[in-house]
């Protein structure tokens, strides 16, 4: 029988090549997100190709009673999650804090931090009934180090850091283990959400070198799940190996 892995914010970047991922090995997956047209396009496309069953829920993590509805109306069958990737989250603007915007600053928060919380929630009950799981959260090298004008979105994923550690304390005698990626710098719809769709700005980011892709993450993701259960990844940062790219000069003839 099929494990099966449910992950948020499915519908581009990480979280959809952390789906196809789990899909290529044989896992059937719940996938969520808000986009309904992008969300039901995935399911067909992993159903077609890879031969395993997806349940597409549209719902937003900020939104407590959605979650909560969603996962107490999921079938018998599809309450046995195997694991939980924790992946919704973004970015809203690049300001100074005494320039920042107050509806960004709860967007960010509701969805980085709250949102997760919800989702680890009632999952995390789930998994405590059948003795058994695996709750991955996808943080950001944004939760190690601050950066200028990062404050709120730095501060959420700082928090998503501790609440890691200390989910992975308050879980392990249930036999669940948690495990956070902390990738830097990588190249999906993160910027465009977070410059509001400005190409101008998004396009640029990353302009000079070589970013992570997503691919690399849900590589990490899947990983750590394969472990032996004696054995836990409590924290995997990934970054790129160098800022610059380098271009070979054609030596003139």
């Amino acid at each position: 029988m099929n494990r099966i892995a449910l992950i948020t914010g499915a519908t581009s970047g990480i979280g959809k090549a952390v789906a196809i991922k789990f899909a290529r090995n044989n896992y059937n997956l719940i996938i969520t997100g808000r986009r309904d047209e992008r969300l039901n396009g995935l399911a067909k496309e992993l159903t077609s190709e890879f031969n395993i069953e997806v349940l597409p829920l549209s719902f937003d993590v900020r939104d407590k009673n959605a979650v909560e509805s969603q996962i107490n109306s999921l079938s018998d069958k599809w309450k046995k999650i195997d694991v939980l990737v924790n992946n919704a989250g973004l970015a809203l603007g690049l300001s100074p804090i005494h320039e920042g915007d107050f509806e960004d600053w709860d967007t960010m928060i509701d969805t980085n931090v709250k949102g997760l919380l919800y989702m680890s929630k009632f999952v995390a009950n789930l998994m405590i009934e059948m003795g058994t799981g695996h709750i991955i959260n996808i943080g950001s090298i944004a939760g190690k180090e601050a950066y200028p004008n990062g404050n709120v979105y730095c501060g959420t994923k700082f928090a998503v850091d501790a609440i890691t550690k200390s989910m992975r304390l308050d879980l392990v005698k249930h036999n669940i283990k948690v495990s956070q990626i902390a990738p830097g710098a990588v190249e999906t719809e993160f910027s465009i959400v977070r410059f509001k769709g400005d190409r101008n700005i998004s396009d640029k980011v990353y302009n000079g070198y070589q970013p992570l892709l997503a691919e690399d993450v849900a590589e990490a993701t899947y990983y750590v799940t394969t472990l032996p259960k004696h054995v836990n990844i409590n924290d995997l940062v990934i970054i790129r190996t160098a800022r610059q790219i380098q271009h070979t000069k054609k030596e003139k003839k």
